[in-house]
């Protein structure tokens, strides 16, 4: 074991480098960042923050003369007291020549574990009294990062609690930014351990108080903002990097809005560990304690709202906290918080203008979607209420009422946005505000109201009652380009475009509604042409398309007049990783012949598909190879699975399945209200025909002669027996529990009850794992 000391090391490598031109700080193109180890700095996924140079946007930095330089100035006055400046020092050469060796002992590999933690101690050790110019220097800063990844919690903490009244200077700058960070990600693995966690706390907590006492100018900066969402992360116990509070808007933020993802009521569905809840509100409190006066800059400040978005996701769920920070955030007077009434009618007109103001729409959004029930009952009540259509209107506050839209708690608020929407849908999309259009719909759908309304609407706004209603679902997947058109009258398909993206997603929300509001959808994509339903399936947004459709409660004999279109060409589909799960739906949509017709356009690609990620799994989901070697047996099961699918539904079928004209396998209506029956009975039901597919194999051999038909005779049987089987479970179950006079006889059943009972659980257990959502939303 080897300790180092100033002076104690052999110089291994010497760097050279100009000292007064790194210490005037990053935004000079530097030949260190573009050397091959040098990873740190290249921004990921979620921190484009990081990105260009600071000096550009007139961010805080290092000035020529050693000075914090000024931000660039706000829209509203500060009414804070102006941050002193402070005195950078350069690092003297000594010492950059010390943390040059140390650079080049901890690259090395022959370093073991033990020995690099005392490197690191000892190094840090001399750094004590000089963490600013050292996190602040462009090279150096890369050399503190590691020591901060290499050494014990006893040293990082020290370093932390050393540097924490300069804390705030280095979160600032942008190398300091990353070596807070480094800092902050080596305390949240020792944040797990027990023995740890009050010396991380207490470091933590002493960071936090120097903050808050001037938080306005660290939240508004660049990197700072960065720095106090990774810390508010760390004092919540999730990830430092999650994108869920370091990006304006999360990927799956559209999805839950139009119903593709169910919302996450535990906060934001991202994995919890260890954290400090006290500190966590204690810093959050004292934050908006000390910055209410600047509330004006931080509602419409870039960076600062980011931290305030962030501060909201993480307190989803705790209403006590919201309700005294959201009134804030609105603008509200101190006195109105404290009497209960938090929205007076001359704050109404400045939240509408701050709605049309980038970083405050952003904030709304949020604000929204965290708000406690009473609390967004008044927001809608006082604010958006009679301006929903202006504020849709805007290119920024369109997304807060997006936002409204997708979180409305009842009918009742629907049915008051689609009075002051409904009548408009043909101006909201010649202005391209169609998220508005599909928010209000998927929120229809799932409340459960004004959706023939919301459909009759949205039919009219892209095709006149004088042309026929086939253009609908065209008009609709291209709307940009229809509505940019002079001459709508005249409008073709265009070719080689792109589809819409967000008229893709009302096709899918339309298709999602009952057969009978949706019929002119249903005659427009059958009706359309052969050529524009394959350039259809090969576009991602088409394809979800024409996947809704078949997925919808459409006739089957409509849903099978799209498939013929596709005749031809589904090997070509099926090469594509999108284009397979049309061919899949497709398949599931077809009779016995068209199926037929799909397999031996399979098996002329099977080779190549067969290589691809996702050909495999077609070919045995469709059973591919049983189609090629055994083609009767193959029929002979898909005939029997229609067949006890159908005596499934007519059996236990709801009576809209059973009065239905429907002939498709799975009833989606019944589906959607009875998921968790109809999967377990579908698996019982394709055990059943495994079984009985082992015996016409055996029958078959003894028996070449007529074989198909005695199969099939045995196969109606065998399914009728296994369905009458079925019938008595049923009604016996229902027996046993369904009153309380029977119940001598389910005490005498109570062992064969338990054991179907328990296989009945372990069934739903396996089929309830749904597909990730990924493979789902490929738009």
């Amino acid at each position: 074991m080897v300790s180092f000391g100033s002076k104690a090391l052999p110089l291994r490598r010497h760097k050279t480098h100009n000292l007064t031109e790194d210490n005037l700080m990053a935004g000079e193109d530097n030949s260190y960042c573009r050397r091959k180890k040098d990873t740190r700095r290249k921004a990921a996924k979620g921190h484009r923050e990081f990105e260009g140079d600071h000096r550009q946007k007139g961010l805080y930095g290092w000035g020529p003369d050693g000075t914090v330089k000024p931000e660039k100035p706000f829209k509203h006055k500060s009414t804070s007291e102006p941050k002193t400046s402070r005195l950078r020092k350069q690092v003297d050469p000594e010492t950059a020549k010390y943390f040059s060796e140390i650079a080049n002992v901890i690259e090395g590999n022959e370093v073991d574990l033990e020995e690099r933690l005392v490197i690191c101690g000892n190094a840090l050790e001399e750094a004590r009294g000089k963490e600013l110019e050292l996190a602040t220097d462009y090279i150096i800063s890369h050399t503190l990062q590691a020591l901060l990844e290499g050494c014990d919690v006893d040293h990082l903490c020290r370093f932390l609690q050393s540097c924490a009244k300069d804390f705030p200077y280095i979160a600032m700058d942008r190398s300091g930014s990353h070596v807070a960070e480094t800092a902050f990600k080596s305390l949240s693995l020792h944040l797990q351990d027990k023995e740890s966690y009050t010396l991380v706390e207490e470091t933590l907590a002493t960071i936090c108080k120097v903050i808050v006492v001037n938080p306005v100018d660290v939240m508004c900066n660049c990197y700072g903002s960065h720095v106090i969402r990774s810390l508010l992360c760390l004092c919540k116990g999730v990830p430092l990097d999650s994108p869920e509070f370091h990006a304006t808007k999360s990927s799956t933020v559209l999805a839950e809005r139009l119903n593709f993802r169910p919302p996450q009521l535990d906060g934001n569905g991202v994995p919890h560990q260890q954290g400090l809840p006290e500190l966590l509100n204690f810093f959050v409190l004292e934050m908006f304690k000390c910055a209410q006066k600047d509330i004006a800059i931080l509602q419409v400040e870039q960076y600062s709202s980011l931290v305030l978005q962030a501060i909201l996701k993480l307190l989803a769920g705790h209403d006590e906290e919201l309700w005294h920070i959201i009134p804030l955030l609105l603008g509200c007077k101190k006195e109105n918080i404290k009497e209960g009434n938090f929205v007076e009618i001359d704050e109404v007109r400045s939240i509408v203008d701050l709605m049309k103001e980038t970083a405050y729409s952003h904030l709304m959004e949020v604000i929204l979607e965290v708000a406690p029930e009473t609390l967004y009952n008044e927001i809608f009540t006082k604010v958006f209420r009679n301006s929903l259509f202006e504020v849709s209107s805007h290119h920024c506050g369109n997304f807060a009422v997006q936002a409204l839209v997708s979180h409305a708690r009842c009918q009742g608020q629907v049915e008051f946005i689609w009075e002051e929407l409904g009548p408009k849908f043909k101006d909201l999309l010649e202005m391209g505000r169609s998220g508005v259009i599909a928010s209000l719909l998927a929120a229809s759908q799932r409340l459960d109201t004004h959706a023939q309304k919301c459909c009759q609407a949205l039919a009219a706004a892209v095709c006149p009652a004088s042309e026929p209603p086939k253009c609908i679902v065209p008009r609709i997947l291209f709307l940009e380009s229809y509505f940019c058109c002079e001459d709508k009258s005249n409008w073709t398909w265009p070719r080689g475009v792109k589809m819409h993206v967000l008229g893709s997603l009302i096709l899918q929300t339309v298709f999602k509604y009952l057969s009978g509001f949706i019929q002119p959808y249903v005659s427009s994509i059958t009706s359309m042409e052969t050529d524009h339903v394959l350039e259809a399936a090969k576009d991602a947004g088409g394809a979800r398309v024409i996947e809704a459709f078949l997925s919808s409660n459409a006739s089957k004999k409509h849903k099978q007049r799209l498939v013929v279109k596709l005749r031809g060409h589904f090997g070509e589909l099926a090469m594509h990783p999108s284009g397979s799960f049309t061919v899949e739906k497709c398949f599931t949509a077809s009779n016995v012949s068209l199926r037929e017709t799909i397999m031996h356009e399979l098996l002329a690609v099977r080779t190549e598909l067969s290589k691809t990620k996702h050909g495999p799994h077609l070919l045995r989901r469709l059973d591919v190879d049983r189609f090629a070697a055994r083609p009767d047996q193959w029929r002979l099961k898909q005939s029997s699975k229609e067949s006890a699918y159908k005596d499934f539904y007519a059996t236990f079928g709801s009576k809209e399945t059973q009065s239905s004209k429907t002939d498709s396998f799975v009833d989606p209506s019944y589906h959607s209200s009875h998921p968790n029956s109809v999967k377990a009975m579908r698996k019982e039901i394709d055990q059943c025909l495994a079984s009985v597919t082992k015996l016409n194999v055996s029958g078959h051999k003894r028996h070449p002669e007529g074989a198909e038909q005695g199969s099939e005779k045995f196969s109606k049987q065998a399914l009728d027996e296994d369905v009458l089987k079925i019938k008595n479970k049923e009604s016996k179950k229902k027996k046993n529990y369904g009153s309380i006079e029977h119940a001598t006889a389910a005490a005498r059943d109570k062992e064969p009850s338990q054991s179907v009972d328990k296989m009945e659980k372990k069934r739903s257990r396996k089929d309830g794992l749904s597909k990730p959502f990924t493979k789902k939303l490929k738009v």
